[in-house]
């Protein structure tokens, strides 16, 4: 299965694409300058291919989507989005600083977890190292058995146990990450708990709603009928929960509701943004006033996200900490039951 392309690619590519189709140029001349300015070569092919669909009567979407997982699910869906509407130029500029804002929060992510991470990982290593070299100690069958410290696991065999169980468990949970995160029946089924979670809720909940409002703003601005606007708009949240209220949301427009009402319906937007959108239906400006409201809660979505990660190095932090605080003990209880066995074999 072929990767998708790495933000700072796709970040690339979006503004220059966005920079040239605002000055006029040509779409196919356009992608035929934008695969000059990056440097990742399955980019240059996929825009070559996109160009030679083009050219053979294809919409840009079909032509991005026929190259299976270069691009982003949530790119072609914008861009299709786009098509009907003129904005194209909009919504690349809109994804670029989307991947770009991405790029730059994943670099902070990681940077402030690296040292813990480290400190968690050398612990892990001491502790095989541990392993092999008791199991290096003959067994005195009179004195103490200092496997008991790790479990009972010595030599080379119980090490690989060790980082089997360690390492392998690590990889396992983010293996299944993956697969979570690019399958869309399971972000249909995990979404959903992800908004429930502090923090982590807040966060996911506040970018799923500007995409949503940003592009219900551009798809009304076509004139769009309001139900397939709305369709269009909660794809564009890129969140399975939001996607599985669109049934619910539609027939609710469809038998006459009001928007703020069928919203509120899913459970899935603030108390305040349903005032808002309930005050701008009143004087007939929902659009107008969604767009305003977008990059209030991209904003609000970042501070979370920086929330986010300051609690996950505080967690990695805590798990170094409670890794070294329980051998720690667990040492001192293996000294003191030698001490008390011998006192016992001194008083005997």
């Amino acid at each position: 299965m072929t990767a998708t392309l790495p933000l700072k690619t796709l970040a690339n590519a979006c503004r220059s694409l966005s920079t040239l189709l605002e000055s006029g140029v040509e779409v196919r001349k356009s992608f035929t300058l934008a695969s000059g300015k990056v440097s990742d070569a399955r980019c240059r092919e996929a825009f070559a291919e996109i160009n030679t669909q083009i050219a053979a009567g294809h919409e840009i979407s079909a032509a991005m989507r026929a190259q299976g997982k270069t691009f982003p699910e949530l790119m072609i869906d914008m861009i299709e989005m786009s098509e009907g509407t003129g904005s194209l130029p909009e919504v690349l500029t809109h994804l670029a600083d989307h991947y770009e804002n991405n790029l730059r929060l994943r670099r902070e992510f990681v940077g402030s977890i690296m040292w813990p991470m480290f400190q968690l990982v050398a612990a892990v290593l001491i502790i095989a190292g541990l392993i092999l070299i008791f199991g290096m100690i003959r067994d005195d069958p009179g004195g103490p058995n200092v496997k008991q410290l790790v479990f009972g696991l010595s030599g080379v065999g119980g090490a690989i146990i060790w980082l089997t169980m360690t390492f392998g468990s690590a990889g396992l949970l983010w293996a299944g990450y993956q697969i979570a995160i690019r399958s869309f029946a399971a972000r249909r089924l995990l979404d959903p708990v992800w908004l429930r979670l502090p923090v982590l809720g807040t966060c996911l909940q506040s970018f799923a709603i500007a995409r949503f409002s940003w592009a219900y703003f551009l798809t009304q601005q076509s004139g769009m009928p309001v139900d397939r606007s709305l369709t269009a708009s909660l794809k564009a949240t890129n969140n399975g929960a939001f996607q599985n209220a669109t049934p619910l949301v539609c027939a609710g427009i469809r038998e006459g509701e009001d928007l703020s009402v069928v919203l509120a319906e899913s459970h899935l937007f603030p108390e305040d943004y349903l005032h808002m959108v309930g005050v701008a239906e009143t004087s007939g400006t929902v659009p107008e006033m969604l767009h305003r409201l977008s990059p209030q809660f991209e904003e609000q979505a970042r501070r979370s996200l920086k929330a986010l990660t300051a609690a996950v190095s505080w967690t990695v932090w805590l798990l170094v900490a409670t890794f070294i605080v329980f051998f720690i003990f667990r040492f001192f209880s293996w000294y003191v039951g030698i001490l008390n066995d011998a006192v016992r074999g001194a008083g005997g």
